[in-house]
């Protein structure tokens, strides 16, 4: 894919939407619930609660309880939610040169990890499946 400007908010949600109908069936029907957003950058309130200093260092965000720590019986404050940030990955995007569907893809990959409480290990053999 090939920009001439940089890429919108609703490239980036093209990009993900994509990457997410490529997933595995199995893996897709296990997140469904969840919504995926995409925003320019994390707010301020979620820098502080992650205590980092600068909104580029966020690319992505899992909100919610993690599949491993629900019951039957858990009652969501609210729906779990995979955030995109997208001026961090363009920034990433820039420095590393990677291909911007695979580091979109990447991101949501690793933000759909955290939803099924995967380690970092597992969470990169996801990666690298595609």
């Amino acid at each position: 894919m090939q920009f001439n400007h940089p890429p919108s908010l609703e490239d980036i949600q093209s990009m993900a939407e994509t990457a997410f109908s490529a997933l595995p069936e199995a893996l897709r029907d296990a997140v469904r619930g969840a919504a995926i957003l995409v925003e320019d950058l994390p707010d301020e309130e979620t820098l502080e609660a992650m205590e980092l200093q600068h909104p580029w260092e966020l690319t992505g965000l899992y909100r919610g309880v993690p599949l491993t720590d629900k019951t039957h019986f858990s009652v969501p404050a609210e729906p779990d939610t995979i955030l995109l940030y997208r001026e961090p990955i363009l920034v990433e995007w820039i420095e590393t040169g990677e291909d911007l569907f695979r580091l979109v893809r990447n991101v949501l990959i690793h933000e759909i990890g955290h939803h099924f409480g995967f380690s970092d290990e597992e969470i990169g053999r996801l990666e690298n499946d595609g």
